[in-house]
């Protein structure tokens, strides 16, 4: 650290060869930075601005920890530390350097290990706008599988640390989206709302990259909402080729590119020939951009280790090639930044063209395309989902309880927070890391959520308290997906706690593990609830992450949740018989019927409850009918689990690569049949039927229908997928409807706005089919549908409990794919390693999922999708505690509670709730549902907060940005010339109306987000 301090020092008086220099600016509150920093270069030149950078990986190859020290580099030579520590003293020897910096995960380390010199001249730098903060999240996140929730998270917790050490100097205008795999109108419409100018990125279809670079369309401006109007319109850049150094400009000391080499004195000078070709290469790349201005990436992964190599050789080519220009050249070169870039071209008066797409799916050649990913290690993606639900529970109980400081509860969140964030990175939910890394980011969210299991724990024994008496503590099962809690199945006598973090009731389906039967169950009010005792089938208890568990059997039970609430179950076991009148209690009927024998089989080919109906083929046991009873409304569905032959690659000219985790390349063009017949078995009850289908020893699934619920329920368990044949599977849920869907199916973007998909068509050039599935393959992160485009009659939706890849690849037919084994060592995207995931018992893994079949009109299918939608990424959160008996419990503690007053109204959603800043609250609220979307709930709608919570009021109330690092009233994005293809949106000036309405009415227009800070005074 002396030695670092010293050199910095020593950097004052360091002079480079061949550049202008200024005197550097002394007084900690110069503040230059931003715009008020940019030089804009020449006019009547061509300026190339030079963005130095260093793209750091939160997480790959290695784990975001060894990346950070610089360990293991015999796997990638990357130590970030290092280059934090070289960069800083490189940009002090010279004022007319300049760098970025992305992934405040890094930083954040960083920042915490200097010391108080350090740390000045870093703010120095920052408030000159020599060092600038870019895009600012906690990482660089995937938009294909992550779901909008999380993405706001992950930035909002980069964006305060960075507000917080450096203020408004710290605050980046611009996103830099350089490595997804393709990339999300929703992400462009977030950071539109977050309140940045531009986004800049390298990765699109080359397709597409040669149609624009031909159109001088590669700058434009990307409209990200069909519902937000300007407020979501977000200018965005894409890059000439990749984020790297031009070929043969790359200094970094991990590449072999000649140095300048420009001392007369000494042999092998290059100077001329450098230039020369330097010149060439701007020149060529410039011309394919609209203006005077073009933007060149000088770093690539993990470069500036030493950055005086970089630095060193950047200013000769500065000062040689602008030499140039006395002998006519027209470059000229300039240290920039992407902020100092977008205010060019900006200023250039220039009326940019525009897109209303999104830049899926990617694929860099011809037989390329990274659509793989899209399901790439599924169960971490479940994880991923499952723990950002348990993070927002979390949050909310920790702010409906007021932990303070006693409970350390700002520490222990903020341990999952980040675990979250960095599980957004781009090689993390994405699936695209080796398996080692994998296992880390796990690793990370299940600490997380064991500090946060405290802090709910420590929230709920507070709320439940009556006069200062705690109830036990709670205990929690992870293993629920795979019916095992060892707390239940030991016990004869518990309680079960269930919170709702919705902001409106709800009715949630409850199965509870046990080790028998029958229980006898009280609810909060000392009523006797409804259950139904189901055997844990066969497959579910072969699953060999369930080797310890005593489970038999599950209660099935049916709840009603209070709003921001939670309720208290009695269970106790019983030796009642199960169908006692005093217990009201019903178990499942013991008829299980073989569906291929002719045992009573005109008894069972038909599941049905007050909505739903279902036949089943009594012969092959497959699907045949699906009908919604009240809109009587009916399909030939037909749905099996089927499988691709993964492509193991050949070919050079062009590139077929094997399928891998970033690519799907299968061999067919139709996904094969397990079997044609499959073994079923019917359980029928009071509450709950359930279909279990046997495909193969590796494929089954359970179709269920709960009593009164408007969708049908598909658990499927896939796993260890075979390839002992030497053949890699990708496995799909296949369905086919009959629908008229002509080519058109539908997807969401991260959770939110619906997007188009038209098989074999992009919007915005001609494409070349050169892979008929693969191409056509889509993010499906909550649902996917289609529907008769004839007639406008029917509408069929599959949705999931994750991110995941889904097509329409025959009109009438939707697929989704669900896992993916393979055993080739694909090299894609430098990852040396085969997607061969396998489970505790060495095996490959079994991954279990469900998902929801809704079938309605396309009038009324809105409402239905958004709440269930909402209901599967806020779930309910569910604990179990010991039980002292009703009686005992009830006199001392709470048996329910609800945080709110009343509930918000039946479209809006309150996206979060956690405690900010020393006594202020962050609160989110959301719209959820588009326009026309439904009648009435896609209409604007206003409502108080005054009087909403019931264990605070709300004093005070400052509107932020989307990122809540900045008073939405300061927010002034940089305006651009171009012509709306869509219309504009109320939302962009709602919040200019709230000044004449009571300050606690909030107006929401159809997909808008606001964000507030609260100051609350205790009830």
């Amino acid at each position: 650290m002396l030695l670092f301090a010293f050199l910095i020092i020593l950097a004052f008086a360091t002079h480079g060869q061949g550049c202008n220099r200024t005197p550097l600016r002394e007084g900690k509150d110069i503040m230059h930075c931003g715009y008020k920093a940019c030089d804009l270069g020449k006019p009547g030149l061509i300026n190339i601005h030079l963005i130095s950078h260093s793209h750091d990986d939160v997480g790959w190859l290695k784990t975001v920890d060894q990346y950070y020290y610089g360990s293991k580099n015999s796997v990638a030579n990357a130590g970030v530390q290092y280059i934090l520590d070289s960069v800083i003293v490189e940009l002090m020897k010279d004022p007319s350097r300049r760098f970025i910096y992305v992934e405040v995960a890094f930083f954040y380390r960083w920042w915490n290990e200097q010391n108080d010199f350090i740390r000045h001249q870093v703010k120095q730098l920052v408030n000159e706008g020599r060092f600038e903060f870019i895009l600012g999240g906690w990482c660089m996140n995937d938009e294909a599988a992550t779901h909008y929730n999380a993405i706001i998270d992950q930035h909002t917790l980069g964006l305060k640390f960075l507000e917080d050490n450096f203020g408004e100097c710290g605050r980046p205008r611009a996103a830099w989206q350089i490595d997804p795999f393709g990339h999300s109108k929703e992400q462009a419409s977030l950071f539109a709302q977050m309140g940045y100018d531009g986004i800049f990125f390298a990765r699109i279809d080359e397709q597409d990259r040669v149609n624009r670079k031909a159109t001088k369309t590669m700058e434009m401006v990307w409209q990200g909402s069909n519902n937000l109007g300007e407020a979501a319109d977000l200018f965005t850049g894409v890059f000439f080729t990749h984020y790297s150094s031009p070929s043969g400009f790359s200094y970094d000391s991990s590449r072999r590119d000649q140095p300048i080499m420009d001392d007369d004195r000494l042999h092998d000078g290059n100077v001329k020939e450098r230039v020369d070709k330097f010149i060439s290469l701007m020149t060529e790349m410039s011309s394919r951009y609209a203006t005077n201005h073009y933007l060149q990436t000088m770093g690539d992964d993990f470069n500036y280790m030493n950055a005086n190599i970089n630095f060193k050789n950047m200013d000769k080519l500065i000062t040689y090639v602008n030499a140039r220009q006395s002998k006519g050249s027209k470059i000229n070169l300039l240290y920039s930044t992407p902020t100092c870039y977008l205010y060019a071209l900006n200023q250039a008066n220039y009326t940019w063209p525009t897109k209303t797409d999104d830049f899926f799916p990617y694929a860099p050649g011809p037989h390329i395309y990274w659509t793989g990913y899209f399901t790439s290690r599924p169960a971490l993606k479940y994880y991923v989902r499952q723990t950002n639900s348990f993070l927002q529970a979390c949050k909310q109980l920790d702010t409906l309880a007021q932990l303070g400081v006693e409970h350390n509860s700002d520490i222990k969140v903020g341990v999952l927070k980040r675990a979250m964030a960095t599980a957004q990175h781009h090689d993390a939910v994405s699936g695209t890391e080796v398996q080692n890394v994998a296992d880390d980011y796990a690793l990370r969210l299940a600490n997380g959520t064991a500090e946060c299991k405290e802090v709910v724990s420590d929230a709920l024994q507070k709320l439940m308290a009556k006069s200062g008496t705690f109830p036990p503590r709670q205990y929690f099962c992870n293993l629920l997906n795979i019916s095992m809690c060892n707390f239940t199945e030991t016990r004869t006598q518990f309680t079960v706690t269930i919170y709702n973090p919705l902001a409106r009731p709800i009715i949630h389906w409850a199965r509870i593990p046990v080790e028998d039967g029958p229980y006898d169950v009280l609810g909060p009010y000392a009523e006797r609830i409804e259950t139904q005792v189901i055997d844990i089938e066969n497959r579910t208890r072969s699953i060999p992450e369930r080797n310890s568990s005593k489970s038999q059997k599950e209660v099935v039970m049916r709840v009603h949740l209070e709003p921001l609430g939670f309720s208290t179950f009695f269970f106790n076991k019983t030796t009642l018989d199960a169908d006692s009148a005093t217990r009201r209690v019903v178990r499942a009927s013991p008829s299980v019927y073989n569906m291929r024998s002719n045992q009573r089989r005109e008894q069972i080919t038909t599941l049905q409850n007050q909505h739903i109906l279902i036949d089943v083929d009594p012969v092959t046991g497959m699907l045949t009918r699906m009908v919604n009873k009240d809109k009587l409304l009916s399909i030939p569905l037909q749905q099996s689990i089927r499988y691709y032959s993964a492509n193991q690659g050949k070919g050079l000219n062009p590139p077929k690569p094997p399928s891998g985790a970033y690519i799907f390349r299968p061999k067919e063009t139709f996904p094969n049949a397990i079997t044609t017949k499959v073994t079923t078995k019917l359980v029928q009850g009071n509450l709950v039927q359930e279909l279990h289908q046997t495909f193969s020893p590796w494929a089954t699934q359970v179709v269920r229908l709960y009593d009164d619920q408007e969708y049908a329920e598909l658990e499927w368990t896939v796993g260890p997928i075979p390839i002992d044949d030497k053949q890699g599977k990708e496995v799909v849920a296949y369905f086919s409807t009959g629908l008229a869907s002509n080519k058109t199916f539908y997807t969401d973007a991260n959770g939110r706005e619906i997007q188009t998909r038209i098989r074999d068509f992009r919007p915005t050039w001609k494409l070349g089919v050169n892979e008929p599935v693969a191409g056509n393959y889509y993010p499906v992160n909550s649902r996917i549908y289609i529907q008769d485009e004839i007639n406008k009659s029917a509408r069929f939706t599959v949705m999931t409990d994750r991110s995941l890849g889904g097509a329409s690849i025959k009109d009438g037919d939707l697929e989704i794919m669900v896992h993916r084994r393979l055993f080739m060592q694909a090299q894609q995207g430098g990852m040396h390693e085969a997607l061969n995931e396998t489970g505790s018992d060495g095996k490959g893994l079994i991954v279990r999922g469900k998902m929801y079949l809704l079938l309605d009109t396309i009038e009324d299918s809105g409402q239905l999708h958004r709440e269930l939608g909402e209901r599967l990424f806020m779930a309910p959160l569910t604990s179990f505690s010991d039980n002292p008996g009703y009686k005992t419990w009830s006199s001392n503690y709470k048996t329910s509670y609800s945080g709110l007053k009343m509930s918000l109204p039946p479209n809006v959603h309150l996206l979060t709730l956690e405690q900010w800043r020393g006594t202020t609250f962050l609160l989110r609220l959301e719209h959820f549902y588009e326009k026309n979307e439904h009648p009435t709930l896609s209409k604007n709608v206003t409502f108080s907060l005054k009087g909403l919570f019931k264990p605070f009021e709300i004093q005070s109330i400052d509107e932020l940005t989307l990122g809540a690092n900045q008073k939405l009233e300061y927010s002034h994005r940089l305006k651009w010339r171009y012509n709306r293809s869509t219309g504009s949106s109320d939302a962009e000036n709602t919040h200019k109306t709230e000044q004449y309405k009571d300050k606690f009415d909030i107006t929401l227009t159809p997909m808008q987000i606001r964000t507030f800070q609260v100051s609350i005074m205790q009830r």
